[in-house]
């Protein structure tokens, strides 16, 4: 049983990592070309150190991660998953209000709460430790996209009248 969780793990990590590539270039290949790539590598940078910082206070596990040896955190969420998503947020909400930005938050937080949940109880991905549960990864996910969908609107603020590659 244990062999046959393994695998399963390992098969839904590869599936979803490699659909996450395939949809990673139709997401930053878009006008205005330069704010995506900041938002991917906002994504990248915040989620890392959240990552780490969340691991290394012990409130988060992966048994099952590319380079276990070497990194703690997870590679495939922290550099394709989370990016991926952050960026469809950030272009779904790019003409938005205030209040359609939060209420934009919804279709991207519950569905990615309700797989982190499961992956949680159903497979070796994530360990929940020290009383982390799923409204702690709702908060979280919902708090990192509102910042990085700040930092992005606040570039675009300060760049409004400048000549860019778009």
């Amino acid at each position: 049983m244990r062999r046959k969780k393994t695998i399963l793990s390992e098969t839904f990590l590869l599936l979803s990592t490699v659909i996450a590539l395939a949809l990673l270039p139709f997401a930053i290949i878009k006008r205005p070309l330069k704010d995506w790539i900041i938002v991917y590598l906002v994504s990248i940078i915040g989620n890392s150190l959240t990552d780490r910082f969340l691991v290394s206070r012990g409130y988060l596990g992966y048994k099952i991660r590319p380079f276990s040896n070497r990194v703690k955190i997870h590679l495939p969420f922290d550099y394709i998953h989370y990016p991926l998503l952050l960026l469809y947020y950030n272009q779904w909400t790019l003409n938005s209000k205030p209040t359609g930005i939060f209420f934009k938050l919804f279709p991207f937080v519950i569905p990615q709460v309700i797989v982190e949940t499961i992956a949680a109880k159903k497979t070796k991905l994530i360990t929940w430790k020290k009383g982390w549960s799923w409204y702690h990864s709702a908060i979280s996910l919902g708090v990192k996209l509102l910042l990085c969908r700040s930092i992005i609107a606040m570039i675009r603020v300060a760049n409004k009248d400048k000549i860019s590659m778009s």
